[in-house]
């Protein structure tokens, strides 16, 4: 019978496993855009963003026009992999952050309304629109428990605060480039114009309840529909929560509508109170 020769090796179980994925959570905003930067110039070791999309109505316009005229062209420009997701229900459809909030019967309350004590209340906006819509994405690509992903999230020097060390899923392990790096939010702006690109607006939902004051106040008098957007938005929960005999809900901290606690043409001083801004995962407001 013949014998293996020297040559022949046993099957390599490691080179079976996937290589390790790294991914951006692109937010839309300066520090994820900064970081798409940075990718392109080499100076990060990631090809693959993924952004999970609330909603079209549920994102800051002004942030799905960014991503359309300047980010997505400059990713496919570098050789970098912009992916853009939604949430996919298991019937197929898609479901939106707005979609929620507005189906007719829905008692949910996922973003984090102020409850009439100003406290804000329980959430699963981020959690169920972001960390779960780029997990099952992830996973999808071959993020596994023994093979996990690399996730970079765009939180600045200036909100170190925000790296929080949520607990990880078990296919992940999340990073913070920008601090690496020593990045503060101002650097992001500069590389990014110095890159040749226009700085984009802060990222979010154009209704969150962590807007400060004068986020509402520019909103207002800057994108008056998308402000009465929301004042209707606030309206239906509490007309909803006014038939099942419950305190209203507002999407400030003031205690009272959005149409009184945002006054029209008054200027607000800034306000930096650490109640509000306060989303502390990461994949929101990058």
């Amino acid at each position: 019978m013949t014998q293996p020769g020297p040559c022949a090796a046993l099957p390599d179980k490691q080179h079976d496993q996937p290589p390790n994925l790294r991914s951006i959570s692109y937010g839309g905003g300066v520090q994820s855009t900064a970081l798409l930067v940075l990718a392109a110039q080499g100076r990060i070791d990631f090809r693959l963003f993924l952004m999970a999309n609330v909603g079209d109505d549920s994102e800051n316009p002004a942030t799905l026009r960014y991503l359309d005229e300047y980010a997505r062209p400059f990713a496919a420009e570098h050789g970098i992999e912009l992916a853009v997701l939604d949430r996919v229900k298991r019937d197929g459809t898609v479901e939106t952050l707005m979609g929620r909030l507005t189906r007719e019967g829905s008692r949910s309350l996922p973003i984090p309304v102020r409850m009439s004590n100003g406290a804000p209340g329980q959430r699963s906006c981020t959690a169920d629109f972001k960390i779960k819509v780029i997990g099952k994405e992830l996973k999808r690509r071959g993020a596994t428990a023994a093979a996990p992903a690399t996730i970079g999230i765009g939180i600045s020097v200036d909100e170190i605060h925000r790296a929080n060390n949520r607990r990880t899923e078990p296919h992940e392990q999340i990073v913070y480039p920008l601090l690496d790096l020593g990045l503060r939010r101002t650097d992001c702006a500069r590389i990014i114009r110095d890159a040749g690109l226009p700085v984009p607006p802060k990222s979010s939902c154009f209704f969150c309840p962590f807007h400060r004051p004068e986020t509402w106040h520019d909103q207002r008098r800057d994108e008056p529909e998308l402000f009465e957007k929301s004042c209707q938005l606030e309206e239906l929960l509490n007309a909803r929560r006014d038939e099942l005999g419950k305190d209203h809900v507002y999407l400030t901290r003031f205690n009272k509508p959005l149409r009184q606690a945002i006054p029209d043409g008054v200027d607000l001083l800034p306000m930096f109170d650490e109640a509000d801004g306060a989303c502390d995962s990461g994949y929101c407001f990058t």
